[in-house]
């Protein structure tokens, strides 16, 4: 984690905060679930729906498919993600999409096979390969709060994407956990 720690504008965000780490979830399933629940919303918002939904239905693929859609809809989620969902429980079932089953697999062809279930998109598969499989190594210009920390920080416009990538390179192979503290730049 060198790079991130000596980075003049990301080191005393690790002397803040610590040593963040980059762990692997323990359930990949609800770990999904709840990236497509804090897709588009504000935290707050996004806490409330994963509340009630974790108090309501059992977040496994079998309970999310044979849940009355009304009671998706009582926690909180719109018809658009309860279709999201429910085509994330299908992926799960019909291939594995755990630690195990995508160990080896590149982290570019983890994000080709995630985008191909409806209503995953990079953003959704970059937070899965972070915070469910502990790549370390990821860099999610496409998040919020990324591009906030980048333009807080570093200046950047938060349009500039492609100046964002480029100047995360020097974190290479840490992205990952400098996007850690990006976000707590931020916060």
């Amino acid at each position: 984690m060198d790079p991130v720690r000596t980075d003049p504008k990301l080191g005393p965000l690790v002397e803040e905060h610590g040593e963040l780490p980059i762990g692997a979830a323990d359930d990949e399933f609800a770990r999904f679930v709840v990236a497509i629940v804090n897709q588009q919303l504000s935290t707050e918002s996004a806490a409330a729906i994963r509340e009630r939904l974790f108090d309501r239905v059992d977040v496994t693929p079998e309970e999310i498919l044979a849940t009355e859609e009304s009671t998706l809809r009582d926690v909180g989620l719109s018809r658009q993600k309860i279709d999201y969902v429910r085509n994330v429980a299908e992926a799960f079932r019909e291939r594995d999409l755990s630690r195990e089953g995508l160990a080896g697999v590149a982290d570019e062809e983890v994000i080709a096979t995630l985008t191909e279930i409806r209503g995953v998109g990079t953003w959704t598969a970059k937070m899965y390969l972070i915070f469910v499989l502990g790549r370390p190594d990821v860099f999610p210009v496409e998040d919020l709060g990324i591009r906030a920390g980048m333009a807080t920080l570093y200046g950047f416009e938060n349009d500039d994407r492609e100046g964002m990538i480029g100047h995360a390179e020097r974190w290479r192979p840490y992205r990952s956990y400098a996007s850690r503290y990006l976000w707590h730049a931020v916060d």
